[in-house]
């Protein structure tokens, strides 16, 4: 098993390495999902939503209050 290192930013932000971008065939736009396991985190590839957007759950912060108030995030 390869051991693959990836640094936070100061705004929380990474960049998955490029064998793991690879493995998993992820494109600019693909949805990448975190689950939280006993052994740790899984990360996989979201499988494209046909007809809705993976993340319409959120739609309820987008508002332009929602937009000022975590602009500095």
């Amino acid at each position: 098993m390869a051991v693959l290192l990836s640094k936070l930013t100061s705004k929380a932000q990474t960049v998955i390495p490029r064998e793991i971008r690879s493995r998993l065939d992820l494109k600019p736009g693909d949805v990448v999902r975190y689950r939280l396991t006993d052994a740790g985190v899984v990360i996989d590839k979201l499988p494209q939503q046909s007809d809705e957007d993976a993340l319409a759950s959120f739609s309820e912060w987008t508002s332009a209050a929602d937009d000022e108030a975590y602009s500095g995030l």
